[in-house]
């Protein structure tokens, strides 16, 4: 009787053995399959890594160019006149009233009429003069 009962039994290691191995190959293949898997989301998590880091970067960068210009544009508005120093050269502007100045062009016109009214009350007085002395 044991010797009809090994070959069954044999039979029935040998079937077990053939499904362990598959299932192992079965698992094996899934376990490359996720590597795969793995690799290439590991992969793309670097790339989407690095150009986040370049995009801080870059918004870093911009964030200090913000910054230096609110710096330039706080040192030139203490550089601006102040009101009251506004209405002090209002007052003086309005004083000296620069609307009245005259030209160089005007000023050269009325000397030359003086000039010629003082030349000609000059040849006057020269022959009024030498009518007295005679």
């Amino acid at each position: 009787m044991q010797t009809q009962q090994q070959p069954d039994i044999i039979a029935d290691l040998l079937n077990r053995i053939r499904a362990i191995e598959s299932k192992y190959t079965l698992l094996a293949e899934q376990l490359l399959v996720i590597n795969e898997n793995m690799i290439v989301s590991y992969k793309d998590l670097t790339k989407e890594a690095k150009v986040t880091n370049s995009d801080i970067k870059e918004i870093k960068q911009d964030l200090f160019n913000v910054k230096e210009t609110i710096k330039h544009l706080a040192k030139e508005t203490d550089m601006f006149a102040r009101k009251e120093e506004v209405k002090v050269l209002e007052k003086y502007i309005n004083l000296w009233n620069p609307m009245e100045f005259i030209t160089a062009e005007e000023l050269n016109k009325i000397l030359d009429e003086r000039l010629k009214t003082k030349k000609a009350g000059d040849a006057v007085g020269k022959k009024r003069g030498s009518r007295k002395s005679r």
